[in-house]
């Protein structure tokens, strides 16, 4: 049988207040991609029939992914009842690895098309996180006069 977890620190045993630390980590939103992309140069946000998506110089690098017929039917529930977000990746290896490091937050596919990248659950993702993710995918899309730019900015 589980035990309820007990959040308000009253409620605990004084010997397990000074041992017991309950830590909540921030998740991150579509407002925290928002302003991870609004720093990143030549970045635009634009709206789709998807959502919303963000580009640099034309190429997409993130994106509201929207459950599409070409999604397949599990992933296309999951896309359907939450907000999943996808991004460029460096390569194939990099999508793989963080889908087996969390499969429950990255998803194992969502479309064919725009290959390597990787769709995750915004729900799963802290916003430190989000903010990897994003400019990571921003560096795999972005032409290099801009990734000096934003590197010279002290990012």
């Amino acid at each position: 049988m589980a035990l309820p977890l007990i959040t308000d620190r009253r409620l605990l045993p004084r010997a397990f207040v000074s041992v017991v630390r309950i830590t909540v980590k921030a998740v991150a939103t579509l407002n925290d991609l928002r302003r991870t992309a609004a720093v990143l140069p030549g970045s635009e946000e634009r709206a789709t029939t998807g959502g919303a998506a963000w580009f640099v110089r034309g190429k997409p690098y993130a994106w509201e992914c929207h459950p599409w017929p070409s999604v397949p039917a599990d992933m296309r529930e999951i896309v359907a009842a939450e907000l999943v977000v996808g991004v460029k990746v460096a390569d194939r290896m990099d999508a793989l690895a963080l889908i087996e490091m969390a499969p429950d937050v990255f998803l194992r596919t969502t479309t064919p098309w725009g290959q390597p990248k990787v769709a995750f659950r915004m729900a799963g993702i802290e916003e430190d996180h989000l903010v990897e993710l994003v400019t990571e995918a921003w560096r795999v899309q972005a032409p290099k006069y801009l990734r000096r730019e934003f590197d010279n900015l002290g990012a």
